[in-house]
């Protein structure tokens, strides 16, 4: 096996570029998942329905994690231009 073949055998699947999308992708979807934690209450009897379903939580995490989830398709899916 030559120099150069053994060099493109060990090339990673995805290209560089690719993968910092990948790592955004995943950083929406967690924020995403962090927006939506909170609201409850230590006391069962009580139901504060202004806190659980307020605009953060109904709205805006899971448009993060969509728009995480479609930033990883993306990613996995752009192939990048050479030159």
């Amino acid at each position: 096996m030559s120099n150069k073949e053994k060099i493109n055998s060990e090339k990673f699947a995805l290209p560089y570029g690719n993968l910092i999308y990948i790592v955004a992708g995943l950083a929406l979807m967690v924020a995403g998942y962090l927006l939506m934690t909170g609201g409850g209450t230590s006391d069962p009897a009580l139901f504060d329905g202004e806190k659980m379903f307020s605009f953060r939580r109904t709205v805006l995490a899971p448009v993060l994690i969509l728009a995480g989830i479609a930033l990883e398709i993306f990613s996995i899916m752009h192939k990048p231009r050479k030159g």
